[in-house]
């Protein structure tokens, strides 16, 4: 999803295991989406607006 949707602006994209219910996302170093924070795993429009309004700084 992510690499489709934004194809020409992703130059690298990694997945970095973890415990005790950690999700996040980042971009570029900044954290978009936490799981932890939200209380919640996040549907996939979630991620790909997270990512999206960070790509337009």
């Amino acid at each position: 999803m992510l690499l489709s949707s934004f194809k020409q602006k992703i130059k690298e994209f990694t997945l970095v295991p973890a415990g005790g219910g950690c999700f996040e996302v980042t971009v570029n170093g900044e954290l978009v989406y936490s799981k932890l924070q939200a209380g919640k795993f996040p549907d996939e429009q979630t991620v790909l607006e997270s990512v999206r309004d960070r790509l337009k700084k």
